[in-house]
Parts: C-alpha cells; structure tokens; sequence
C-alpha cells in the first residue's frame, strides 16, 4: 500500500508530507483547495507524464516521493529483480521535474527508466476518475478482469506458455525446413563433391611436403650437369690420376739415385693422388644423389596441380581441403537426416498446437461461464448506485483463428444503460458519471481480485447525492477492507466512511506571506464533524449541519 508521499515545490505545494494507512482515506476540501493538485503528483510519481509547468513558480525544480509497502513476491518486486534493481524493504519511488520540463525517475535511489517507473506504478496504484478510467479503457484489461474474477489467472498464464512453446516450436520447424530445402538444392553439388574430394584424399601437411620435393628435385636437375662433368673429368680418359701415379713411379725410382733430393716431391705427389681419389668417391656420391626418376617428379607436379586445383574451386587453401571434405561429408548425413528430422519436427509443432488448442479452448469454456457470473454480480450492485435500468454485459467473442497468447478469446464489457438503448462497449455508451459507477460495482464485485493494492477514486460520486453518494460510500468501504482506498470526494455520505479523514486547504505560504500554499491536514474527530458539516451546508454552517454530520459518523463508525 501507499505508505508515505512526499511533494517538494509542485504547483501550489511548496513542502507537503503525508502518512497514510490502509482502510479508507478521504481528501476533502474547498473546489481549487488543491486536491487535482496531489494526485498529478501522485501519478508524477508513478510515471505520468511531466510537464515543466508543475514545477512551483519561483523553483528550477519540483520533487514528489511515494514510499509503498510491498509484499514479499508481489509482481512489483519481480519486476525490480528483473532489471537489477535492489528491492529490499519499502520501495521508494522518486520523481524530479525541472522546470525546462526534463524529468528524472528513481527507484530506491537507482535510476530508471519513466517507461519502467510507469510499470512499475501500475501494479500498484489504480487512479479512477470520471475521465481516466484505466481500468475500462484498455480492452486487454477486461480479459484480465474477467480471469482474476473466475480464478482463472495462472490457467490464463499457462495458456500464454503453451502459444509461446507452439510458436517456438513452428520457428524451429521453419528454420529447419529451410535449411533442408538449402540442402536440397545443393545436393548435387555435395555428392559429386564428395566423391572428388574422396578420390583426391588429400592428407593434412601433404602440400607443404610435395612441393618441398618438388622443389628438391628440380634443384638436383639443375646441378646434375655440373657434378656429371665433374665425375668424367675425375674418371673419365682425361683424368689426370693415371698421370700422376705414372709420375710418381718414375720419381720413386730415381729418388735412389739422388738422396734427399725427390722424397719431398714424391710424398706430395702420393698425397695427392690419396685427395683425388677422395674426390672421386665423393663426387661419384653425390651423383648418385642427384639421380630422380623424372617421372616422379611429373607425379608430384600433377598431384600438386590437383589439389591446388580443388583449393581454387573450393575456395579454401589447400590445408582446408581435408576439413572441407569432412563437413561436406556431414552436410550429406545431415541432408538425409534431415527428411527424419523435419518429421519429428512437424509432429513436435502439432502436438505443441494441440495442447494449446486444448487448454485454450477448456479456459475459453470458463471465461464463457464466468462472464455470466461476472456479468450478474456487476449488476447486483447497479441498482444502489442509480443505475436501475442499466446493464452490464461480458462479451466473449471466441475465435480459434485469432489465437494469441491470452488464449482463442476477446473480452469486452459492454452496457445497456437505458431500455431501448443499443448495447455497445462501455468505453462509448456510458457518461463520466456513469463510468465511474460501472467501475466502482466492477471493483466492488472483484474484491481483492484483479486491483492494484492501492485504489484512488478521484470525484466519482460528482453529480449525485443523497442515497447513491451514501451507497458509494458504502462501497469504498467494502473494499477498503481488501485494498488501501483513497477518495477525493465532494460527499459528505462518502467522507463519514472514513477511517482516515484529511482536509486540503491553501493559504499563505510559510515562508512567503504574499504567497499561496496548498497545505493538508489529517483531522481529528471534532475537526471531521465540521468539515462534513460544512459539506452539508456550504459556507454558513449551521448547528443542524453540525447535527446532521454528527448522525453521519455515528452512524458509520
């Protein structure tokens, strides 16, 4: 409920704070006292729309604070939760207006969005008036009315679960229906692709390898030459070695004929030939090295060509290649799995459809049968409220095509408010008072179901009197013992109801003697007897008027 609200520089207020408890609280007071005044800061505070204009003249800026006590899971605190939003203990809302109209909105001291601070002070406060009947204008809201009043809420809830989970479903069903058809198409194109990529067989790091070889034996092609030229000149007609050693022979022989003369040129003379036989062997070797079958050579360049070949049309580098062959490989599985795959989910997306359609039409039977029901206990209340002759229907217009997530139904009140008259939506065929009256029989037929914790009546009991002003009271009442109830009332029936009695005036400022102030004063029971008095008589209060408010309290207290 509304436990405290605070108001700092709006309008005529210049510094107001008040309490309130649960029951019944009435705001009375003098036309132009201020009263239209604190509920624009109320719904200032819930998210309204604002308007640099509220801010009091003299002032950059202008301040209202609601303080609610709310329950431990109340729709509220989930909705805080949700957006991160600290909820323990009382939620404080808190609105700044400038006066160059910018705003800014604050939950428990964190800033929010208006759109959310708006949601939020939805769930609760309901402010009703001859014009701003939220309850009735928003023809959702009657489909929500008509399901708390039959108990049928979380039925409704899990109703909108199945469309969502039957919807789901078909999304699924549709994008993989359109994968399949993908598939399909290229289909020729992946199996023949397969077979090449499987008869390639291509072998991670087998590029890299082959043009290593490659490039290997075409360097061993180039140099072939040099080294056989080498081998002929070293074995060949023209080797010098069988020279050499002739030579060497010779000296030998002769080197006994002159001592120290030729041992010198003979040892170097047999070492060399030991380096030119070393240098046979050696080159002998690496001609044998550079011997390649050319063919093999061909074969390489033939099977780099092909996979450089599959790279450019697969646009992949040839590393890929192998990868690319085992993801086609399972698009083709896939492709086959997915005719079995499109049926399991076809049968998916019917039975989520079926048990939509199931528990979406048994909810449609009760909405039907309740809306008898809401229909009659609407009506119990008309006559006392001077709408004898009116009637209150619920339509339910149901239509298994249309289904959304509120199931296959459209919920509308309509009214009859004369014989002869033609029916049709409340919203168009009841006046403002009239309006005001078809709600409050609603709330009171709902009781605690289907309200926001705190209700606020602005006037509805303008225009009428006597027994149908003490009727509405009666009303406020009731369901004062649900909901928190708060009442701008002009009826002297309405306020004696009261458990909470608070009396809007204005006058000089404190501050500023030349200015006005809207004050509010909670009053006590001598202070009550004259405020009503003065709401039975008008300016000159008489002691009948007084008497006559006297009875009034007694009477309901």
């Amino acid at each position: 409920m509304l436990a405290q609200l605070s108001i700092r520089d709006i309008v005529l207020i210049e510094r107001l704070d008040l309490a309130f408890d649960a029951g019944l609280s009435v705001l009375t007071g003098e036309t132009g006292a201020g009263k239209s005044i604190l509920l624009d800061s109320l719904s200032l505070a819930l998210g309204g729309r604002g308007d640099g204009s509220l801010v009091r003249h003299g002032s950059d800026k202008g301040q209202v604070t609601a303080v609610f006590d709310v329950p431990a899971g109340h729709s509220a605190r989930l909705m805080l939760n949700e957006n991160g939003i600290d909820d323990d203990g009382d939620l404080i809302f808190r609105r700044v207006q400038s006066a160059d109209g910018r705003t800014k909105a604050y939950v428990n001291d964190q800033p929010i969005s208006v759109q959310l601070m708006r949601q939020l002070g939805q769930t609760l406060v309901e402010i009703h008036g001859q014009h701003d009947d939220r309850a009735l204008v928003d023809i959702d809201a009657h489909r929500t009315l008509l399901d708390a009043f039959g108990g049928t809420s979380d039925e409704a809830q899990h109703v909108g679960n199945l469309f969502r989970a039957w919807k789901d479903a078909e999304r699924g069903l549709k994008k993989h229906r359109e994968r399949v058809e993908a598939a399909a198409r290229e289909a020729d194109f992946l199996r023949s692709s397969v077979e090449e990529l499987e008869k390639l067989n291509p072998r991670d790091g087998e590029e890299d390898e082959l043009a290593e070889k490659r490039a290997r034996m075409m360097k061993s092609e180039r140099i072939a030459g040099d080294i056989s030229e080498a081998s002929e000149f070293l074995n060949g007609n023209a080797s010098p070695v069988p020279l050499i050693a002739s030579l060497v022979r010779r000296l030998e022989r002769k080197s006994h004929e002159a001592p120290g003369l030729l041992e010198e040129t003979v040892e170097l003379l047999d070492g060399a030939l030991n380096q030119l036989s070393d240098a046979q062997m050696a080159v002998e070797r690496a001609l044998r090295n550079t011997e390649f079958d050319p063919k093999e050579l061909e074969r390489v360049e033939e099977r780099l060509f092909a996979l450089r070949a599959a790279s450019r049309k697969y646009s992949v580098p040839v590393t890929e290649l192998p990868a690319l062959a085992v993801r086609m490989i399972s698009d083709l599985a896939d492709l086959d799995a997915g005719e079995e795959r499109l049926k399991q989910l076809e049968g998916q997306v019917g039975v989520a459809k079926a048990a939509f359609d199931a528990s979406a039409r048994s909810l449609s039977e009760k909405r039907h049968r309740t809306a008898s029901a809401l229909s009659a206990a609407v009506m119990a209340e008309l006559p006392a409220l001077k709408l004898e002759r009116a009637r209150f229907m619920v339509e339910v217009a149901s239509d298994p095509a249309q289904a959304t997530a509120e199931g296959i139904d459209l919920v509308e009140f309509h009214v009859q408010t004369n014989p002869g008259t033609r029916p049709g939506p409340i919203m168009k065929v009841a006046s403002g008072g009239e309006l005001s009256r078809f709600l409050l029989a609603l709330k009171v037929a709902l009781a605690d179901r289907g309200s926001a914790p705190t209700l606020v009546f602005d006037e509805i009991d303008t225009g009428v009197g006597g027994a149908v002003a003490d009727a509405i009271g009666q009303r406020l009442k009731r369901l004062s013992s649900t909901v928190q109830v708060l009442s701008v009332t002009h009826a002297p029936q309405v306020a004696a109801r009261a458990a909470t009695h608070l009396l809007i005036s204005k006058g000089p400022s404190a501050e500023k003697a030349e200015t006005i102030s809207t004050r509010v004063a909670r009053m006590d029971d001598k202070a009550r007897t004259e405020e009503i008095a003065r709401m039975l008589a008008g300016a000159s209060i008489t002691e009948e008027a007084r008497a006559a408010a006297a009875r009034l309290l007694s009477g309901n207290g």
